[in-house]
């Protein structure tokens, strides 16, 4: 983020006083006990948040502050909101407080969250039905003080919200977003240099999503995020039904480099068929996988991560698919599919932008809701292996709706910081924090 948009923030927050959407509440709290009954191999656990009795915690990103403090942020799906966990300490993380947001319109969902530097972009989001009385589809805050963030704009998008976007600093973020005209959620490029004022100014979308155009053969629709090349030239993109490399050199007119079809034979469950990209820039490489739907296995196509050999963008190619995770010894099931809930690939260590994150190497953190997290060794991404897993305790007591079938542990998202803590969601419990102590442990980078 350039200087005088850092000016901008700082200004804009000072003068916001309290905002009129959000209102911040809530106390602070010591860490919590960690639950038992965990289950894993190469993986420890070291840290636990209940997140304030507010268990269905989602996406996830992390800042590294002023006086050596660490914040992870937390998006959250069952209610309405965000939470803020104090991580300096990943063995004693203290529960700083929740931000609610305040609306009649129960169906919103705020799971999703985004930030660079002290800029921070959060989603509102409802889901495939229109709001009659549309609500921002993103609120922009500043984030200078990490336990007290102030909203400092918005931006109106469409009927339905947005989901997974992204913010890698500098002048642009890359939203996820319905928008007026078009069927789904599509890419937009929103100039975030006045996060008072911001305002989209390029967009993409696939063939027969545009109204008006031709309906499409296959299921369209854009999950993200966008992830922009180090030199901010190009992106490689999840966008149902394909992988899709776009050329960002004028932003106000991406442009298709090349794409590769993936929604069959694989998975077809909508926009999130083709849920994840993660490219590897330095390998020429890119992480894809599709998102479970349906409980015990019953989606259309088979859920799947492989990875694609991305040497020529204009013609991508997969090249491997990983092997699923295997129940662990003396389980109950023969397989996760029969374990109940959903199982198959969700999320990945995403935000490699921000500095604090735990650049992408030879290890590779997925989620796979009921089997928890599972790491893989990807030396040669030919052949993929797994290294270490850990599988959170079946609960006893449901706190959230989902899983609606059985009552089984689903893990959401993975965030791994530069000490090597490794954070991940789970919809029955809240945060545990990890470590890795299998083949390959990455040397922290934190300075």
């Amino acid at each position: 983020m350039n200087l005088d948009c850092r000016n901008k923030i700082r200004s804009l927050a000072l003068a916001s006083g309290l905002c009129a959407l959000i209102l911040a509440s809530g106390g602070t709290a010591s860490a919590d006990a960690i639950p038992r009954g965990g289950q894993g191999e190469h993986v420890k656990v070291i840290g636990f948040s209940a997140l304030g009795g507010r268990y269905g915690g989602f996406k996830i990103a992390i800042k590294h502050a002023a006086n050596d403090k660490w914040y992870l942020y937390a998006g959250h799906t069952f209610d309405q909101g965000w939470s803020i966990v104090d991580v300096t300490d990943p063995t004693q993380p203290r529960y700083v407080k929740f931000i609610p947001f305040k609306t009649d319109d129960k169906s919103i969902i705020t799971a999703q969250v985004t930030l660079h530097d002290n800029l921070m972009l959060t989603s509102l989001n409802s889901g495939p039905t229109p709001q009659k009385n549309p609500l921002p589809a993103v609120l922009l805050w500043d984030i200078s003080y990490p336990e007290n963030p102030q909203q400092i704009g918005s931006w109106q998008g469409g009927a339905t919200g947005a989901h997974r976007n992204s913010y890698p600093g500098g002048n642009y973020a890359y939203l996820a977003t319905s928008y007026p005209g078009f069927k789904g959620n599509i890419m937009v490029i929103l100039d975030v240099s006045d996060p008072a004022h911001p305002k989209d100014v390029g967009k993409w979308w696939q063939p027969g999503q545009k109204e008006g155009e031709p309906a499409a053969q296959w299921p369209e629709g854009f999950h993200g995020p966008v992830n922009v090349s180090p030199d901010g030239k190009w992106a490689t993109l999840p966008y149902t039904p394909d992988l899709v490399n776009l050329d960002l050199t004028d932003p106000t007119h991406p442009k298709l480099i090349g794409k590769l079809h993936l929604t069959e034979p694989f998975a077809s469950v909508g926009t999130q068929s083709v849920h994840t990209v993660l490219p590897l820039w330095d390998r020429k490489l890119a992480y894809v996988s599709s998102e479970a739907q349906k409980p015990e296995c019953q989606d259309l196509g088979m859920n799947f991560a492989g990875f694609i050999d991305n040497s020529d963008p204009t013609k991508p190619r997969l090249i491997s698919v990983f092997p699923p995770p295997r129940p662990p010894p003396g389980a109950s099931y023969k397989d996760f599919c029969d374990k109940g809930g959903r199982f198959g690939p969700h999320n990945t260590n995403q935000e490699q932008h921000l500095p604090d994150v735990e650049k992408q190497a030879d290890l590779i953190y997925l989620t796979y809701f009921n089997a928890g997290l599972r790491i893989y060794d990807i030396k040669d991404p030919r052949l993929p292996k797994e290294t270490g897993w850990f599988i959170p305790p079946t609960p006893t007591v449901r706190r959230m709706p989902a899983p609606y079938d059985k009552l089984v542990s689903q893990t959401e998202d993975v965030l791994v910081d530069t000490r090597g803590n490794i954070y991940i969601t789970n919809k029955q419990w809240g945060l545990f924090i990890l470590r890795y102590t299998g083949p390959g442990e990455p040397a922290p980078t934190a300075e």
